[in-house]
């Protein structure tokens, strides 16, 4: 959610930027209707959800045509989901909070000439299944590195944008003319995941939805008096909206140590409760709530492309309603302080928890018990290994190097045959193209082969990539290193559990 200056400093790169502004940007934006003073602002998921019913159960055309004239969107290319919902597959949604103060009272909130930049950040992992879901906050002041970026500018015309090394996350976003889709970009080369769709807000994001629900039930440990978020609120349960509700969000005074890490868990927190009360009976009983509810979230909206219209998001909902609420947990990418800073004011990845969470992510591991899941799982990898193996000697791979360690793939033939006796494994260099995901492409007739590399190099289900052809003479199989490749004898599968601070949407918890 949009929040305050934080524990960061407000100074350098955060408080010189002044990009192109993307709220009224002719050539980047399309509007479904002429609406005065559209928002950009956050449809969480109970939102999507109360949109859906509305829509379905109260029928009729004019409520399609008034939600889809509500609608904003931005054009981003090529990138992401085009068919809205990739069947069979897991789905990611980027949620983008953004230091925009439009809106009538923000003024006064923190930069006032923002142009809007990825200050909040919530990657979305919907599972392969629907069973589960993983929300992932991107703290805002991570030093990353940012791509070259194509982004539609205000004459219509698109532009090339030149990445930029070891900066902060939330330039992602606003700074020299970028759009959502640079931040998804960023997104995609730090975590190795594609993402398939966005949604943006700004701070009326918090106010109008926490008020269309009735409010959001909040809980803190001690009183707060936060003169900087205007936060106000005594120990203990409170209901808040509107303008209580954005201080709740904002603050960071409110927690033990006033950093930014801490104020993401306050946000998750304020997060979960919305969508426990989204989901409610109160809510979903109450015709009156469901249509504020649903009129608030789709002009709030601002979404790419792909799902900017009644059917698209219509669809979309759909699949983020099979999700239990306890099976969403909150994290956060594992960070660590910077150690180029001698009084350290950003953050970098946590070298050794942040692979492991992302692997698991990658994976489609779920981070809850999702008895459905794993026993799907563990039912995939038990097919993927069952049957006759071919030995080693007659294990015949062409390897190619398509992740992050420079010469993987020389070092995983020495491995091969030195440690594994396939001796029929040869080197190809560098793969045509950077790859995500580990890959073993094999015919039918390869299968015994398959299975006998896949259990030496603890390929997960997902990695096998059988062909419709048998091969024919010396034919070898493919095994192309992706980023998920951590070195020669390192199994590929991802943990299946990780010792990071979880929060599950069911639960209530106090901040601290």
């Amino acid at each position: 959610m949009p929040r305050q200056g934080g524990r960061r400093s407000s100074s350098g790169p955060r408080g010189q930027e002044a990009a192109a502004s993307t709220e009224n940007t002719a050539g980047r934006r399309k509007r479904k209707a002429p609406k005065a003073r559209r928002k950009k602002v956050l449809l969480w998921t109970g939102g999507v959800m109360a949109f859906l019913l509305v829509a379905t159960t109260a029928g009729g055309y004019w409520l399609y045509q008034h939600f889809n004239g509500n609608l904003s969107s931005v054009d981003i290319g090529d990138r992401g989901n085009k068919d809205v919902v990739t069947a069979n597959a897991p789905l990611n949604i980027l949620i983008i909070g953004t230091d925009k103060r439009t809106g009538a009272g923000n003024e006064g909130y923190g930069d006032k000439g923002s142009a809007g930049h990825a200050d909040t950040n919530i990657l979305f992992h919907v599972s392969e299944d629907r069973t589960n879901a993983t929300a992932m906050s991107i703290p805002r002041d991570l030093m990353t590195n940012i791509p070259d970026c194509k982004a539609k500018q205000e004459d219509g015309s698109e532009k090339t944008i030149p990445g930029t090394q070891n900066v902060r996350f939330n330039t992602s976003l606003g700074q020299d003319g970028r759009d959502p889709g640079c931040t998804m970009d960023t997104v995609k080369e730090l975590t190795g995941l594609t993402v398939d769709h966005f949604m943006m807000v700004d701070f009326n994001a918090v106010k109008t939805l926490s008020t269309a629900v009735g409010g959001v039930d909040i809980c803190l440990a001690h009183a707060v008096k936060d003169d900087k978020s205007h936060l106000d609120l005594s120990a203990g349960p409170h209901n808040v909206q509107g303008e209580e509700a954005l201080a709740f969000v904002r603050t960071r005074h409110a927690y033990a140590n006033g950093s930014d890490l801490d104020r993401i868990k306050g946000q998750q927190q304020f997060l979960g409760s919305m969508v426990r009360k989204m989901k409610s009976n109160d809510t979903l009983t109450s015709p009156k709530k469901l249509f504020k509810l649903a009129d608030a979230a789709t002009k709030a909206l601002t979404v790419d492309s792909a799902i900017d219209s009644v059917p698209k998001l219509t669809t979309l909902a759909k699949e983020l309603t099979k999700i239990d609420t306890k099976n969403i947990t909150f994290v956060t990418l594992p960070v660590i302080d910077n150690p180029a800073e001698p009084t350290p004011i950003t953050v970098v990845v946590d070298p050794v928890k942040a692979p492991q969470l992302l692997s698991m992510m990658q994976e489609d591991t779920s981070l809850t018990e999702v008895a459905a899941q794993k026993k799907a799982a563990k039912s995939k990898q038990d097919a993927l290994l069952k049957g006759t193996k071919a030995a080693a000697a007659d294990v015949r791979v062409d390897v190619y190097n398509g992740g992050e360690i420079p010469g993987g793939a020389q070092q995983t033939v020495t491995w091969l045959q030195n440690d594994k006796g396939v001796l029929k494994s040869t080197n190809k260099a560098n793969a045509p193209a950077k790859a995500a995901k580990t890959t073993l492409e094999y015919a039918p007739n390869q299968a015994d082969q398959a299975r006998a590399l896949a259990e030496m190099m603890g390929l997960p289900a997902t990695a096998m990539k059988p062909g419709a052809k048998d091969a024919v003479g010396l034919q070898a199989m493919v095994l192309t290193l992706g980023a998920d490749f951590k070195g020669a004898g390192t199994p590929i599968t991802g943990p299946t559990k990780i010792d990071i601070p979880k929060a599950s949407a069911d639960k209530e918890v106090c901040a601290k």
